[in-house]
């Protein structure tokens, strides 16, 4: 209805999670981090937890649909509310196994199929994962039989590898005592929060530009309101946005406002909305503003009375000046001209933010020479690896190397240009080898926080370590936190084997340099500690290398 009116191609704040709206908050960017490893890794659970409406589903349409590996098979559950038997019956159906009619009845003929499926995938060399949606709603028999299939194993790694996607009751299911055995299976967890105040008015623009809009609709006051009435829920926001949109329409504003917002929650929630004032300033503010009114009577009342109003108004206008004054009158000098804005400089360089003159910039500063062709694989070829992903300042500030973002101008062009520093809220880009610095707000409004970075894995592997992993990369991560700080000494210091006193040391770091304390060390993990042990020979944002120019 509205959507011709604001200039766009769809409806941008529908409910359905559609991963092509996925806004990769810094929170959402290390959920689905999370859930893709848990599908590259064998064994074990995985658990995501969050509030109703945070977009725990549309994080696991995205995996499903964009990351999911090639040689896995995938069932997934989104109805749990099922007994022991119906849920075995259907990860069967989800993974077409085989099982004669008159055995669908029992759970054991159930199991010894599905163990049977299992090992023929795993001897051709694909990995079988189960997702369950809503997982706070399974029965405390059917997590017994969950926890069950992860018996299904070889004798060196799971066969069965789960992820649980719940409600934060889904935590205080799994603590139970009884449950006890299903917890301590659980190698990976990461609950997702709401958005931040400024993560709201990225998310409305981020759903407004991907429908296709080019100008901006919600002003500042407007998102703010729709963070202090949703607490940064996204699916709260969609629903309040869509409305205030069809609320504008009707009015015919092109602009939603504060008011429009309060407005639409209003008829949302079907009852009043809270205003932003608290209940005792309101009479205070009146009784100011009568105050302030009778001042200014009384004021009036003592001024001399004249004998007309145009007398009165003479009396207190300024006498014009001399003309001899005008004359010899400094003239203003003429403003001067603003710098050009980012926009303004990708458009005038526009053939110089291609991919290919971006990745020159990037390996130059590597001190690597780019050939021109696939720059992933020429980085791989002279050791290093690429890391592409969406994520936030903070991100990249933890990152601390140089990274190609991604920008994408009012018309919709695409530009490639690499960050070489970031310096508070000022960072600076260079584009086509000239440097030129910008507010992180001004590149945050052309930015979706997609990044490419380069890195040098350990003894020339990228592979994720975890409890359970083994060989000279676990060796190099157990001397390397030990020549950080002997704080992360561990008790085997020549041990290649990911042991428990290892995965606490890497907590401890990870707690230390405020990444996400999982245990396991993967490639942001690495990459940090690569930093720290190399400053002098990693390019970094904090200690900036020259553009070119």
């Amino acid at each position: 209805m509205y959507t011709n009116f604001f200039g766009l191609n769809e409806k941008p704040f529908s409910i359905t999670p559609d991963p092509r709206y996925l806004f990769m908050s810094e929170r959402h960017g290390e959920a689905l981090a999370h859930l893709v490893y848990g599908v590259t890794e064998s064994g074990g659970f995985m658990q995501l937890t969050g509030e109703v409406g945070t977009g725990k589903t549309t994080l696991v349409r995205t995996l499903l649909l964009n990351r999911m590996p090639a040689h896995a098979d995938v069932a997934v559950v989104l109805n749990p509310q099922l007994s022991a038997l119906e849920f075995l019956q259907t990860i069967c159906e989800e993974l077409h196994v085989a099982t004669p009619t008159e055995q669908r009845g029992s759970i054991k003929a159930l199991i010894d199929a599905l163990n049977r499926h299992l090992l023929d995938a795993h001897a051709e060399g694909r990995r079988t994962i189960l997702v369950v949606d809503e997982a706070q709603n399974l029965a405390p028999d059917v997590l017994e039989e969950v926890r069950l299939l992860t018996n299904l194993e070889t004798a060196k790694q799971k066969l069965l590898q789960i992820i649980l996607i719940g409600q934060p009751e889904l935590r205080d299911l799994l603590a139970r005592n009884d449950l006890r055995q299903l917890a301590q299976r659980i190698t990976g967890r990461y609950h997702l929060e709401p958005l931040s105040r400024d993560e709201t008015a990225q998310y409305v623009e981020h759903r407004l530009k991907v429908a296709g809009g080019l100008a901006e609709v919600f002003d500042g006051g407007a998102k703010q309101e729709l963070y202090r009435l949703t607490g940064g829920v996204p699916r709260l926001i969609n629903v309040i946005a869509d409305r205030a949109l069809l609320g504008a329409y009707s009015a015919e504003k092109r602009r939603v406002n504060r008011r429009l917002v309060r407005k639409a929650a209003r008829e949302v929630a079907g009852e009043p909305v809270k205003t932003p004032w608290p209940p005792w300033a309101i009479p205070a503010m009146t009784i100011s503003a009568i105050a302030v009114i009778l001042a200014g009577y009384a004021v009036l009342l003592e001024q001399p009375r004249t004998a007309t109003g145009t007398a009165a108004i003479a009396a207190v206008e300024p006498a014009p000046a001399p003309m001899e004054a005008a004359v010899i009158a400094t003239p203003e000098p003429e403003p001067a001209e603003p710098d050009p804005s980012l926009e303004d400089q990708l458009a005038l360089a526009e053939e110089l933010t291609s991919s290919a003159a971006a990745l020159a910039i990037l390996f130059d500063l590597w001190g690597i020479e780019y050939a021109g062709g696939d720059g992933c694989a020429e980085a791989e070829a002279a050791g290093y690896r690429c890391l592409q992903q969406r994520g936030s300042w903070a991100s990249l500030q933890q990152y601390d190397r140089p990274a190609i973002l991604t920008l994408v101008d009012r018309a919709g062009n695409t530009h490639e240009v690499v960050l070489t520093a970031i310096d508070g809220d000022q960072v600076e880009l260079s584009i086509g080898g000239v440097s030129v610095d910008h507010r992180s707000a001004e590149v945050s409004a052309l930015w979706f926080g997609e990044f490419l970075l380069l890195w040098r894995p350990p003894n020339g592997v990228s592979t994720s370590l975890g409890p359970g992993s083994r060989g000279p990369n676990v060796l190099w991560l157990r001397e390397s936190l030990a020549a950080i700080d002997s704080r992360y000494q561990t008790q085997a210091t020549a041990s290649d084997v990911y042991d428990t006193d290892l995965q606490q040391q890497v907590r401890t770091f990870q707690r230390d340099h405020r990444l996400d304390v999982d245990g396991l060390a993967g490639r942001q993990t690495q990459i940090i500690i690569n930093t720290l042990l190399m400053p002098d020979s990693v390019p970094r944002l904090t200690q900036p290398e020259p553009a070119q120019e």
